[in-house]
């Protein structure tokens, strides 16, 4: 099974900062690199087979994203997960996810319609009880992207990845102790299908009470 979008298959080579970029980015959204360890530049640059500036570039952009912190003669760090952060990501999230819901099912052409559908069918169709826990964060992220993307609004794609990423660290820390994974699963289902109807109000409530549900499912774990 592969949790690829057509448009990550398809795109085209990605510069050797892009790659350091995503790379790390994808080894702390993770949790590969656990909140608070300590960022091995050598280590990195021998893993990826990409040079030291790819690297500290790549880790620049990352700071600006709160996934490293950077101290003066101390070095870099993956920051720490903050419950307490929780509400604030909260916050953001149930007012823009909407947004995008929004922008999505009243903007998204017909070929974005038809990805959406497809890629509805194929949240249906997961057996969900048989992913291993890299495989559910990974489509969760992709179902978010895809909304994102298909709201048409660059700057709020940008900005709300940034939030699902933190978002995604926190779920990754309590995943281990949540039970209810299919509902969750049939929300990215419901949401991603309302968009490709085109049914904008449905699409903001849905995409509300994803945030609003996400955010009691970790606090009744903690």
């Amino acid at each position: 099974m592969s949790l690829l979008s057509d448009e990550q298959v398809s795109s085209p080579p990605l510069s050797l900062s892009e790659r350091a970029y995503a790379a790390i980015q994808d080894k702390l959204i993770m949790l590969e690199i656990p909140p608070m360890a300590p960022i091995d530049e050598v280590g990195l640059v021998e893993s990826l087979g990409v040079g030291r500036t790819p690297v500290r570039e790549a880790l620049k952009r990352l700071e600006v994203d709160r996934l490293v912190v950077s101290y003066a003669r101390r070095g870099t760090f993956a920051t720490a997960v903050d419950i307490s952060d929780l509400a604030y990501i909260s916050e953001i999230r149930v007012q823009l996810e909407p947004l995008a819901a929004r922008r999505a099912a009243e903007n998204a052409g017909p070929a974005m319609r038809e990805e959406l559908a497809e890629l509805a069918d194929a949240t249906d169709a997961l057996e969900v009880p048989s992913l291993t826990r890299d495989e559910l964060m990974r489509w969760d992220l992709r179902v978010h992207r895809a909304v994102y993307r298909a709201s048409g609004n660059p700057h709020l794609e940008d900005t709300l990845v940034r939030y699902d990423n933190l978002a995604t660290r926190i779920f990754c820390i309590f995943l281990d102790r949540m039970t209810d994974f299919v509902s969750h699963v049939e929300e990215h289902a419901g949401l991603l299908r309302t968009i490709a109807e085109g049914d904008a109000d449905g699409a903001a409530r849905r995409a509300r009470q994803h945030v609003i549900g996400f955010e009691k499912a970790i606090r009744a774990v903690i």
